[in-house]
């Protein structure tokens, strides 16, 4: 077979070859696709190390059955590459970071820095906004609406689960196509905010400060949900919003997030937890409003903050060869279900998540790392026993507060390490006021919160954890017992990684 374009594989033997730094390149979709049909997973790492031996002695030459095609018949390197990885006990081993892709194809949809907008865009980009607010409540097309869809009155989010990504990718595209219905608006696309710098004065301004609620969101709802009208959108003055991102070391997970070489899942490991987390602790930092998943996308800031998300997600898809569907199940584990019908559907649109992960969307700026920088990480507190391991003085402590029963506690709740009484480190948990009423909290009712660290910063010192609900200071406090949030357990280890 011939290795995917901007493939890192090479036709020569390799001694010591790993999963997602060579074999995964070893298949091509059409490969994928096919043995797929027969009951054959060659996608993923489990799939495929469950399958090994007879892949090899279907593609070893001169006599290779498969794939039948002459283009993609193994070369003998190839094939002894191949034999190496099942000789060494099937290494997973750690993504190089590869490339992009240079097509010379010009973007479809080039999303900016909402700083490097010339005058003349940010007044289109304004007039677009505009054009949204002003339209009527009920039309389905209207700013009032289209934020609908992610709280009140609709609650379709996908929040904490594989989905999360793929559905607020999808929601991008629907608001940015509904900007781009307002006369004269039709090349405009969503901005991002690099929440690693202060918030742009640009924001702070009309129509980007705040918008005043039209109707009232919670009346449909049944029961109906009240507090939210009169509303109008409140935001954390600037430099407040610049102290709880560096609080709740929003860009510590973001920068965790962008090193791994796995998708995993939110309360796992992988790109997705710590994604996940810090998409959170960044609605917390912002204000009251990006604080509470009813009104959250209500606030303007929240289009250039999931937009700032959306490239981050395409900067580690990147990294690690998952632009494609194909690169990206192998990335996976073995968790593929949510990328296939009916468990990929994206309620209430007809794109389902597997079509999210090719995006016609680019940024003016990814996050990338150049392949002489070394490989990406793939940290665990466990590694199977048949391979060898390795952990250092320099190995980050992993402590994950394990097992919080979210559906107890009323709303975005902020989880706290102490050493010695201190605060160490800190994550915002978002959720609803009423997760019971949340299907997809039902379904996700236990969760973790994970905090990574330098050993230094806990050793020699006495911990303990607390859970605040800013949100009810005035009816419970602040503090929530920890009996009623199912007396969460700790969990600490050393993060340790393949040798």
């Amino acid at each position: 077979m011939t290795p995917p374009e901007n493939s890192p594989i090479a036709e020569q033997v390799i001694p010591a070859p790993t999963y997602l730094a060579d074999i995964r390149f070893f298949f091509r979709p059409e490969d994928v696709a096919h043995m797929a049909a027969k009951g054959i997973e060659l996608g993923t790492y489990e799939g495929l190390k469950s399958n090994a031996l007879s892949v090899h002695a279907q593609t070893a030459p001169p006599n290779s059955l498969m794939p039948p095609d002459t283009g993609g018949k193994w070369s003998a390197a190839r094939s002894q590459t191949f034999r190496n990885w099942i000789v060494n006990g099937f290494p997973l081993g750690t993504a190089t970071p590869a490339e992009p892709p240079t097509d010379g194809q010009a973007p479809t949809r080039l999303r900016k820095n909402v700083t490097t907008l010339s005058d003349a865009e940010f007044d289109l980009l304004a007039t677009a906004f505009r054009g949204l607010m002003d339209r009527d409540p009920g039309d389905p097309a209207g700013y009032f609406a289209l934020a609908g869809h992610h709280g009140l009155p609709n609650s379709w989010c996908l929040h904490h689960q594989d989905r999360y990504n793929p559905w607020h990718r999808e929601y991008l595209r629907v608001f940015e196509d509904a900007l781009r219905s307002v006369p004269g608006c039709e090349a405009v696309t969503i901005p991002y905010w690099d929440i690693s710098t202060p918030l742009p004065e640009r924001l702070q301004q009309p129509p980007f400060d705040a918008y005043v609620l039209p109707s009232d969101p919670g009346a449909a709802v049944s029961p109906p949900v009240t507090g939210f009208f009169p509303y109008t959108t409140q935001r954390f003055p600037a430099d407040e919003i610049a102290e709880r991102v560096a609080g709740f070391e929003v860009l510590e997970d973001i920068a965790t997030s962008l090193t791994q070489s796995l998708w995993g899942a939110f309360n796992v490991n992988g790109y997705q937890d710590f994604s996940i987390q810090a998409h959170d602790s960044g609605h917390g930092s912002i204000g009251p409003t990006m604080g509470t998943p009813e009104v959250a996308s209500y606030d303007p800031v929240f289009w250039f903050f999931h937009c700032n998300l959306d490239r981050l997600w395409l900067s580690w898809q990147t990294r690690v060869s998952a632009t494609t569907l194909t690169g990206f199940r192998s990335t996976l584990g073995q968790n593929t279900d949510w990328l296939a019908t009916p468990f990929n559907a994206l309620p209430p649109y007809s794109t389902t998540a597997d079509q999210t992960i090719e995006t016609e969307v680019t940024y003016d700026r990814l996050e990338l790392l150049s392949p002489v920088e070394g490989p990406l990480e793939n940290l665990s507190g466990n590694i199977d026993a048949a391979r060898t391991f390795t952990f250092r003085s320099t190995s980050p402590v992993s402590v994950r507060v394990k097992g919080i029963h979210r559906l107890n506690i009323p709303g975005s709740f902020i989880v706290t390490l102490l050493a010695d009484g201190e605060p160490v480190a800190q994550r915002f948990f978002f959720q609803p006021i009423n997760p019971p009423g949340c299907a997809n909290c039902v379904e996700h009712g236990i969760v973790n919160i994970d905090f990574r660290m330098p050993q230094e910063r806990l050793l020699n010192r006495t911990l303990s954890v607390r859970i605040d609900v800013p949100g009810h200071a005035e009816e419970i406090g602040t503090a929530f017992p920890l009996a009623q949030a199912g007396n969460p357990s700790i969990n600490a280890r050393l993060l340790v990684e393949e040798a």
